[in-house]
């Protein structure tokens, strides 16, 4: 069961986070890195999943920069509101966040990094600035970025079908991410999010899933729960 935390972060700023921990000895830490949704139910149930495969793992509520504790829904409202506090927010402090979270799980051995939507282009920033193994689920905002080298070793995982992320986007990525490790499934955008009917691709989102949990066994250590 996860709880909450506050976590300092550069200038003597607090934001906080959710924090689950594995039964046994952590086999490395992961950073979970929201939607533009804010830490919500659904990315408290991924850090707590991660966290029963082994993992200690933590959500830092990285719009806490701009409005604290922000929790939106998946409607016109709700997407508008994210999109605004991402763009206060922005990818440096974010970025900022995501190493602040990894320096509170540091104990548990390798931290890794995963990210989903918006959080996957956060993802991507920590491989190339941070130097962190990342698992980035359709980052929609990476484009401006590939001139940027991964540090770290990288996975990236795009729907077919996305209007965010066309064929061609995902050209561009493999393209100028060569080394990278990059899927392409039968879903549109956000197919891993199981809360949202018009999104949520089961079969897309359980082989995403395993390909990560793989993915951090090689890099961060132990085997694939």
């Amino acid at each position: 069961m996860g709880h909450s935390l506050t976590v300092p972060t550069a200038g003597m700023h607090c934001i906080g986070a959710w924090r689950a921990d594995p039964p046994g000895t952590p086999r490395g830490g992961i950073v979970v890195v929201q939607e533009i949704y804010g830490v919500n139910a659904h990315i408290r149930r991924m850090v707590e999943g991660y966290a029963a495969t082994g993992y200690v793992a933590i959500a830092p509520a990285l719009f806490d920069h701009a409005e604290s504790g922000a929790e939106l829904g998946y409607d016109e409202a709700g997407t508008a509101r994210g999109r605004a506090l991402a763009a206060e927010v922005g990818f440096e402090r974010a970025v900022a966040g995501v190493a602040s979270a990894a320096q509170a799980i540091a104990s548990a051995g390798r931290i890794g990094v995963v990210g989903y939507c918006w959080g996957g282009t956060v993802a991507f920033l920590a491989c190339t600035r941070l130097g962190l193994p990342a698992v980035d689920y359709y980052g929609a905002r990476s484009l401006p970025f590939l001139g940027e080298r991964p540090r770290a070793p990288l996975l990236m995982h795009f729907g077919q079908h996305d209007p965010l992320i066309p064929p061609e986007a995902v050209a561009q990525h493999r393209a100028a991410l060569p080394d990278a490790e990059i899927h392409v499934y039968p879903a549109g955008h956000a197919f891993n999010r199981d809360v949202d009917p018009d999104h949520y691709h089961a079969a897309s989102a359980e082989l995403a899933q395993q390909r990560s949990l793989a993915f951090f066994a090689r890099h961060l250590g132990g085997m694939p729960a």
